[in-house]
């Protein structure tokens, strides 16, 4: 959710001091006799919500829906995504995670799965204080978890540990659901930090925070298994997004053209 651009560079140049003095602890199980199938897993963040707007922090569920931007932006990901061929839709429990994949999820014809826990990290007492402040403030704890500092906690709400621990079960779940190509929308921090933590090259990307930092819609892709571990194969903080037509009025709603659905 966090998307300023002061706030970007701020918070880029602390992780990019720390990438060079620590790396990310993964442990890759071993390999077993058989070897597992290679799974896909796309991260969204979502379209741009009325807490983005606010340039507050905002990590309260449900939380707020999207603006008109954000609306816009969603038919536009579900565009940009839609030949991926994605085998299961997911979104947090969030309001503005389950606004942004309803367009996907209805161009696939599917109906998308909340997962418990891949909301956004939790502020606890930096909830509602400027996005601007959070390098010094609610981004504290998590530029430790990427120093190896899993016990840091964010005052009122939750450690490295037990984020990372809700992130990885979330994984499991689309595992255990058995999809081979799955679309998770989830929220920018959650992205960011989850899929470095759960991946075996994660520091390779922890850079990224600085340089190509997750704005709403953009993406990571994760590859691999639980058995073999996770790795990095795409990010994409700030895609390009296609042109759709405008939401037309019927009198008592706003259809888009393109499906017929609700805008």
């Amino acid at each position: 959710m966090i998307h300023q651009k002061s706030l970007r560079a701020r918070l880029g140049a602390v992780v990019i001091a720390a990438a060079t003095a620590a790396c990310v602890a993964a442990v890759v199980p071993a390999a077993s006799a058989k070897a597992a199938p290679e799974l896909t897993i796309t991260f969204v963040r979502h379209a741009e919500s009325a807490g983005n707007a606010s340039g507050l922090v905002d990590t309260k569920t449900p939380g707020p829906a999207l603006t008109d931007l954000g609306r816009t932006q969603a038919r536009q990901v579900a565009v940009l995504l839609e030949d991926r061929k994605f085998d299961g839709v997911f979104a947090s429990r969030m309001i503005r995670t389950q606004q942004t994949a309803a367009p996907l999820a209805r161009k696939l014809f599917k109906h998308p799965v909340v997962l418990p826990g891949i909301h956004e990290i939790l502020a606890g007492d930096y909830e509602g204080t400027p996005e601007r402040d959070a390098p010094a403030g609610y981004m504290l704890a998590p530029q430790q978890w990427l120093r190896g500092d899993l016990t840091a906690r964010i005052p009122g709400a939750e450690s490295g540990t037990e984020f990372k621990a809700r992130f990885t079960d979330s994984i499991e779940t689309v595992v255990k659901a058995h999809k081979k190509n799955a679309v998770v929308f989830s929220h920018g921090a959650t992205i960011m930090f989850g899929t470095i933590l759960a991946s075996t090259n994660g520091r390779e990307y922890m850079a990224r925070l600085g340089t190509d930092y997750m704005r709403n819609v953009g993406r990571v892709v994760l590859k691999g298994n639980p058995t073999d571990g996770w790795r990095i194969t795409e990010w994409v903080g700030n895609p390009t997004l296609p042109s759709v037509p405008d939401c037309i009025s019927t009198g008592s709603m706003m259809i888009d053209p393109s499906s017929l659905a609700p805008c």
